[in-house]
């Protein structure tokens, strides 16, 4: 399997908030958006492997900003790094001022997928390999993501997570 880099798959979805996606404040609903992310995540996660991708998990979703309600949003999704079977996906989310065209990070969020095959039994992936320095510093930063959740869900011991452990060395 060929190398990837994350423009390979990278998946930019563009939309606007329309009054039934709307809380009572009139901003986009949670629900909404993380259903939006995935939809992104998927498509990027489908074209980095070719093969059929499930969500494993939500990692992270930080709701910094919210989003109103007649906002064009745009979610960038690429993948960040690939282990074996599963790929960590990063997205930004980004809202586009009415008047100025000028754009704003509002939201991110890292999800993992994984391929599988027509039988639903995970598939080894092809790897990536990052270019930009934000591409290479989420690359590092997602193998320790991957240890501390192994560790918090009791599939690795504390003492055999050794990216973790070099933050404190």
């Amino acid at each position: 399997m060929q190398p990837k880099t994350p423009k390979d798959s990278i998946t930019v979805l563009t939309d606007i908030v329309l009054p039934g996606e709307t809380n009572p404040l009139n901003n986009l609903f949670g629900g909404e958006l993380l259903a939006r992310m995935d939809r992104a995540a998927s498509i990027t996660a489908r074209r980095h492997s070719r093969r059929i991708c499930v969500t494993a998990s939500v990692n992270n979703v930080a709701f910094n900003k919210s989003i109103p309600l007649g906002s064009v949003v745009t979610i960038e999704a690429k993948v960040s790094r690939t282990f074996r079977t599963s790929m960590e996906i990063f997205l930004d989310v980004w809202i586009e001022d009415r008047e100025s065209g000028n754009r704003q990070k509002a939201n991110e969020a890292i999800y993992t997928f994984v391929a599988v095959d027509e039988m639903g039994a995970p598939i080894e992936i092809p790897t990536i390999t990052p270019e930009t320095e934000e591409e290479i510093s989420r690359f590092e930063a997602a193998l320790r993501r991957k240890q501390l959740s192994l560790v918090l869900a009791g599939k690795m011991k504390p003492s055999e997570a050794t990216e973790l452990k070099a933050l404190f060395s």
